[in-house]
């Protein structure tokens, strides 16, 4: 599977962003589609995930102001994100996990940097 991330690389703070990951092929049977990131520094981190049911898991820091979204007809997984801040700037990586058997897979990681 190959995964293609886009969405806008420069947000001031306080503002929202969608980035968008589109998969190669059909999603059905990916268990688990999200998004990592990882800033300057700092190891690549979960940011949010989403099962083929439908069952989600938010890092802490997004909670509340980030929504991820999947479709498996188009084969997509978005990435809303509200209020951002400067300690959301990071490049940002799709990720697509099957469990049986497993295997995993990583988009080339798009920047996101938020301006104060």
């Amino acid at each position: 599977v190959q995964l293609q991330a886009s969405g806008r690389g420069l947000v001031q703070a306080g503002g929202s962003l969608r980035l968008s990951c589109a998969a190669s092929r059909n999603i059905f049977a990916i268990n688990i589609m999200g998004w990592y990131r990882q800033a300057p520094g700092k190891q690549r981190g979960m940011v949010a995930i989403m099962s083929l049911g439908g069952t989600t898991n938010y890092a802490d820091s997004v909670k509340g102001r980030s929504t991820i979204s999947r479709d498996n007809d188009k084969n997509t997984v978005d990435l809303q994100m509200s209020s951002l801040k400067s300690e959301d700037t990071a490049v940002y990586y799709c990720v697509a996990r099957k469990l049986h058997p497993y295997s995993e897979y990583w988009g080339q990681g798009t920047q996101v940097t938020v301006s104060s």
